[in-house]
């Protein structure tokens, strides 16, 4: 922000008043500033800034001339640039001597972000561009500003830069923004790359599977079993969903979620099936948004979504337990028969911990101390808390007589 100047809220001679935008914030490059929720208004040579009501009245406000901008770009908002464009970014020369001072006197950025709350208004960023491309500072005016700058011409511009020099902190600014793109094109390709050959590791084993089906029915030597047709659908759908749904194809929040809860169901059946029938819910929205790519759904609206899973008839459903953990699961995942299992693996090891049970049974920590909860409920383990934690054993009042 070494570029720009205090001064009063006045025109020079010469510079007319194009068009006024509210709820402005300033960063100096990436970095946020004091200068939030202000007035900006846009004449011939500058952008002026300040608290509504103070430039009206010429007040002291910021003021950054257009001659430093050669070049600027709309940055949209939103995660991963989704949504509008909120920001406009102003990449300037340098500074010049001569300057008034302003709010910084050294900056270690070569562009400024102007930040709409309410969006970028198009005829805004319209005229800015087009005030930018006339360079109406060039042109000469007969009579010299009251608020000129020392040392400064009667258009307002500071007359110690000659056009080589402004070209050539153009052309460096130029050079300089290719260099971060460039940077920033080689980290996105060195990412993707690593993206690429998860995807190829994920793609061996669908190979494998594939060609074991492709065998079994041309030399028709058996059934394809069902293990084999669930890993193949859930390679399938941890590859991503086609076309996700979205709130922008919904009139309504009710709808969307409707919607939503239809294409959980689609792609979490095999999912569930392939994880013993039972999920955490933060493991869903995991898998959930990792398949809908960049299209990125809320913790919020998994929730709502999973509601009314019941509703539209699918295979699984939402429950939450007593301790408050909340899980999706298939209906025909019932307690009766994950306490039969665990009740026998816990014969089989004398005595289980949740961290055991979670290695045993390969599932988290979270669902398998549930499962032992749930085991207890139904009256086929009991409980013992002490200073060494927690562990369940079995029930032997059901087998032994007193």
């Amino acid at each position: 922000m070494d570029r720009f100047e205090y001064i009063e809220a006045r025109l020079f001679e010469g510079e007319n008043y194009i068009k006024r935008e509210k709820n402005v914030k300033i960063y100096d490059g990436d970095d946020k500033t004091q200068f939030t929720d202000g007035e900006v208004v846009l004449t011939t040579h500058r952008i002026l800034w300040g608290k509504p009501g103070d430039i009206p009245k010429g007040l002291v406000c910021l003021s950054l001339h257009l001659y430093y901008v050669f070049c600027l770009e709309e940055e949209s908002g939103g995660v991963f640039g989704l949504g509008g464009p909120k920001r406009i970014i102003l990449h300037l020369g340098p500074s010049l001597p001569g300057k008034r001072p302003g709010p910084a006197v050294v900056s270690p950025f070569h562009f400024v972000k102007f930040s709409f709350k309410d969006g970028i208004d198009p005829a805004f960023y319209k005229a800015l561009g087009e005030a930018v491309a006339a360079k109406a500072w060039e042109q000469p005016t007969p009579v010299s500003s009251p608020i000129s700058p020392t040392n400064s011409s009667s258009s307002g511009r500071p007359s110690v830069a000659p056009t080589s020099s402004r070209i050539r902190s153009g052309i460096v600014g130029i050079e300089r923004s290719i260099e971060e793109q460039h940077r920033a094109t080689d980290e996105s390709i060195s990412v993707a790359f690593k993206d690429l050959t998860k995807l190829m590791e994920k793609a061996k084993d669908m190979v494998a599977i594939s060609k074991n089906i492709s065998n079994k029915i041309r030399e028709k030597q058996g059934d394809i079993s069902e293990d084999d047709t669930v890993r193949f659908k859930s390679y399938l759908m941890s590859l991503g969903i086609d076309d996700p749904v979205t709130r922008d194809a919904f009139r309504s929040d009710s709808d969307y979620y409707m919607g939503l809860a239809q294409q959980i169901s689609d792609m979490m059946v095999a999912v569930l099936m392939d994880c013993g029938g039972i999920m955490s819910l933060a493991d869903v929205w995991c898998r959930v948004n990792r398949a809908r790519g960049l299209e990125l759904i809320s913790p919020e609206d998994l929730l709502n979504a999973c509601k009314l899973l019941q509703t539209i008839g699918a295979p699984m459903a939402l429950r939450k337990f007593p301790s408050g953990a909340c899980v999706l699961q298939l209906n025909t995942n019932r307690d009766e028969e994950i306490a039969k299992v665990t009740s026998d693996m816990l014969e089989d090891n004398g005595f289980l911990t949740p961290e055991k049970l979670s290695q045993l049974a390969n599932v988290s920590v979270l669902l398998a101390r549930e499962r032992l909860y749930t085991t207890e409920r139904l009256g086929l383990a009991c409980r013992d808390e002490s200073i060494e934690g927690l562990a369940f054993y079995p029930n032997r009042f059901l087998n032994e007589a007193l």
